[in-house]
Formats: structure tokens, C-alpha cells, sequence
């Protein structure tokens, strides 16, 4: 019988919400004897190590009592997600607007996939990014004619393949 992620991610959830936490991601890695289960978590404030220390430990008593990782021996461990976190859930753009975001679209968007820039604006599936503090290697090709790309994008989060926050430090 193979672990069922969704009761783990449930189990993670709860626990996590009576802690003043978010889940933001799971993660199971490796096999046999060498599996991890990795917990990513997340609150306004920021995650302390004694929220990890917590987290770790109550959800590690409640995987053994209900067996929710069969199979053997796994190594529980639980993080922040970094300055440089991924986002993928629509929550995520909303709530890092403003911020600086690398992504790659599934499918080209003006003959690119590769862009870096300001988290603008993020409503109804639909996320604008602003170009125009982007580095160089990710600034937009030009549109045919010779005239420069929009500063601006609109990308459908549907066609977001990777995206990450840019750490400003």
C-alpha cells in the first residue's frame, strides 16, 4: 500500500491551522529506506525554527498513530518555503502583488517563456507583470518590425509552467 498524500496533506493542514500556520507544500522524496517527506510552511509573520519544531513533531505522532506513511522508516522534514518560493496556487500570486517573480509560461507569450518582473496585478486567473525592471536576459524579444515588446504583460496563470519569487534583499 502506497502513502496517500492528500491524507498526509490533511493531516499537515490540520495540524498546521491550529498553529497559526499554512501549508503551502508537500513533497515525498526517495524510496525504501531512504524516503523524506518534506513540509513547506508558511505564516504573514514569517516561520520561526520553534514553528518547524512544532509542526515536525505533532504531525510526525499523528502520521505513526494513523499509519499514514506505510512502508517502512521516512525522515519528516519541515521548512519555510525561502525567499525564493515557489507559487503555484492562485492565493500565492494574490498575495505576493507587488513582489519581484521569475516564470516560465508553458507557452509562448510575444515569442517568450522566460520572464522576470514586478508581480502587479493578480485577479481572475490573469496575472500582470511588469517588465520593466527586468535583467537583461529576461527582458522581452522585440516584436516583429523592430519595435520593443510591452513593458507590461498579461499572462493567464493556466499558461504559468514555473514561477518564483526573486529574493530583494
Amino acid at each position: 500500500m502506497g502513502v496517500d498524500l492528500d491524507q498526509v496533506r490533511a493531516i499537515a493542514e490540520r495540524v498546521a491551522a491550529s498553529l497559526g500556520l499554512e501549508v503551502v507544500e508537500i513533497e515525498l522524496r526517495g524510496g525504501g529506506k531512504s524516503r523524506m517527506l518534506r513540509i513547506f510552511i508558511d505564516k504573514l509573520e514569517g516561520v520561526t525554527h520553534e514553528d518547524c519544531a512544532n509542526l515536525s513533531r505533532e504531525v510526525s505522532t499523528i502520521l505513526d498513530v494513523e499509519d499514514a506513511m506505510p512502508g517502512g522508516p521516512y525522515v519528516l522534514e519541515v521548512s519555510s518555503p525561502g525567499l525564493d518560493r515557489k507559487l503555484f496556487r492562485p492565493v500565492d500570486f494574490e498575495r505576493f502583488q507587488g513582489s519581484r517573480v521569475k516564470l516560465t509560461t508553458k507557452d509562448p507569450v510575444n515569442g517568450n517563456r522566460h520572464f522576470e518582473g514586478r508581480l502587479e496585478h493578480f485577479e481572475g486567473g490573469r496575472l500582470t507583470l511588469d517588465l520593466a525592471e527586468a535583467r537583461r536576459k529576461f527582458r522581452p524579444k522585440k516584436k516583429a518590425g523592430g519595435a520593443p515588446a510591452p513593458h507590461v504583460l498579461e499572462i493567464e496563470l493556466a499558461n504559468v509552467e514555473k514561477a518564483n519569487l526573486v529574493p530583494e534583499i
